[in-house]
């Protein structure tokens, strides 16, 4: 929770020059999306909320804060929560090879390349055949979703509860 709090002020660049929102209010956009659309699946919620920690554990390693944030949260919240923190940048590189026309705000465009570019088509195959894939886009999308400045998506304490229960593995993915 500390963390999380911290991500209040703190942004996906530090020069503030990326995101119109900060790394908070990004993870909470995120993760109440996610409630909204798949509301058994804690670990993917969650996933949403925390997915950027890796811009304030690492600032200005855009291509490899996805890694960082699964690494330190793994011991958290578990491995499914850890490898979708993970993939939510191969879902963005995997969506802009199979959906090109789809629009990226102006950071993910410019970021996009130094994440590895658009898959190819073997990594596009190889992407879509993880078990993980269709979580990593639903969560993605979200994340494409969540940058609305100004936007009431309740408070940080309040996933306090689901955090607990994630991290104590009492809620799994409900199919």
């Amino acid at each position: 929770m500390d963390l999380l709090r911290a991500c209040r002020g703190a942004w996906d660049t530090p020069d503030r020059s990326g995101d119109p929102v900060d790394l908070h209010d990004h993870g909470l956009q995120t993760a109440a999306l996610l409630r909204r659309s798949h509301p058994a699946d804690k670990e993917l919620q969650v996933a949403g909320l925390v997915h950027d920690l890796g811009h304030l554990l690492f600032p200005g390693d855009d291509a490899g804060h996805a890694d960082h944030a699964a690494e330190a949260l793994r011991p958290l919240l578990g491995d499914r929560v850890a490898r979708l923190v993970g993939l939510h940048v191969p879902a963005k590189r995997y969506l802009a090879a199979v959906e090109p026309a789809r629009a990226l705000s102006p950071q993910s465009a410019l970021t996009l390349r130094a994440q590895g570019g658009v898959m190819g088509a073997d990594e596009v195959r190889a992407f879509a055949a993880d078990p993980e894939a269709e979580a990593a886009v639903t969560l993605r999308q979200a994340d494409d979703a969540g940058k609305v400045p100004g936007l009431d998506a309740g408070v940080m304490e309040d996933w306090r509860p689901v955090l607990e229960r994630v991290a104590a593995g009492v809620d799994a993915r409900t199919p």
